[in-house]
């Protein structure tokens, strides 16, 4: 009976927790050859519960500030990011789709825990997201509650942020036909797979399973994106065409490297933090830092970093 009454107060509190919150609070504007994003990172959709039994964090504002390239240029080659906010979404909440997680609890392994691997429960809500140590709520993949708030439950082409080089973030619909805008609707796939084998001498060993970002491996046209899980195409906002991501059902979720080069502003001040994870792993709810301050990626034709 003890064990019944403690889990309901549990519970209750957590939903007390994700129900307290702030109004949602996001202006985008453009300044000169820059959009700049200010946002209090609440999201303007429902929240799954936090804290949680895997993820012990209470959502809490932040003071974003960031800034991106109004007219972003691909850089001649992808730019690789680590523990750091690939962009923020239009209702301000940070993409951030690594966690700082890896194997044996050493980052120097090279083996680093994939949030949708498996292997790892991170207290993930509904719309991919959970908490970091600061309060930060933040998206590990596509944001449900979001794009059902703006495109409810149909398919449609739906501009769901920004990346840290300027270039748009879409998702998971797109045109059947990259550059003709009255083409089917299709969810686009990522041009990644599980690599085939098993893992080298000195790594957690076994097969590859997904369970590790260093678990998969870049395809050339096996799907409709590049390595940088984008493509050039046209897009309601852009009828003209231009580069742009895609949030995919599959790796890698959120991409993992820009196309073009991430503004300063993503950079995150401090190093990750967080209240502890499973024995003998990482930290648990992601990177931290301040309030305010987070960071970047690579772009196309880029791999995952080799281990």
């Amino acid at each position: 009976m003890l064990i019944k009454v403690i889990s309901t107060v549990l519970v209750t509190a957590c939903l007390a927790a994700s129900s307290k919150l702030p109004p949602n609070e996001v202006k985008i504007t453009t300044e000169d050859n820059y959009r700049r994003i200010q946002a209090n990172g609440i999201p303007d959709h429902t929240p799954g519960q936090f804290p949680n039994r895997h993820n012990p964090n209470v959502i809490a504002p932040q003071s974003y500030d960031y800034k991106v390239p109004l007219h972003p240029k691909v850089a001649d080659k992808p730019v690789p990011f680590h523990m750091q906010p690939f962009g923020i979404a239009v209702n301000g909440v940070v993409f951030d789709p690594f966690a700082a997680e890896w194997w044996q609890g050493n980052p120097a392994s090279g083996w680093q825990y994939e949030p949708h691997g498996g292997a790892i429960d991170l207290g993930l809500d509904a719309s991919n997201a959970h908490v970091q140590p600061n309060g930060a709520y933040h998206y590990h993949g596509i944001p449900n509650g979001m794009i059902e708030k703006i495109a409810g439950d149909k398919p449609k082409v739906v501009l769901v942020g920004w990346a840290a080089d300027g270039f748009p973030i879409y998702g998971p619909w797109g045109y059947s036909t990259a550059k003709d805008g009255d083409s089917a609707l299709k969810k686009l796939d990522s041009s990644y797979a599980i690599k085939q084998g098993t893992r080298p001498a000195g790594s957690p060993g076994g097969k590859y399973d997904g369970a590790f970002v260093q678990d998969y491996e870049y395809i050339e046209g096996s799907g409709d994106l590049d390595a940088s899980n984008g493509r050039f195409g046209v897009t309601p906002e852009f009828p003209e065409g231009t580069y742009y991501y895609v949030l995919t059902n599959e790796y890698p979720y959120v991409p993992r490297q820009f196309a073009g080069t991430p503004d300063a502003s993503f950079a995150r001040r401090g190093p990750p933090g967080g209240g502890l994870g499973p024995p003998g792993r990482g930290r648990r709810g992601g990177p931290g830092g301040p309030p305010g301050g987070p960071g970047m990626r690579p772009p196309p034709g880029f791999f995952p970093p080799p281990f």
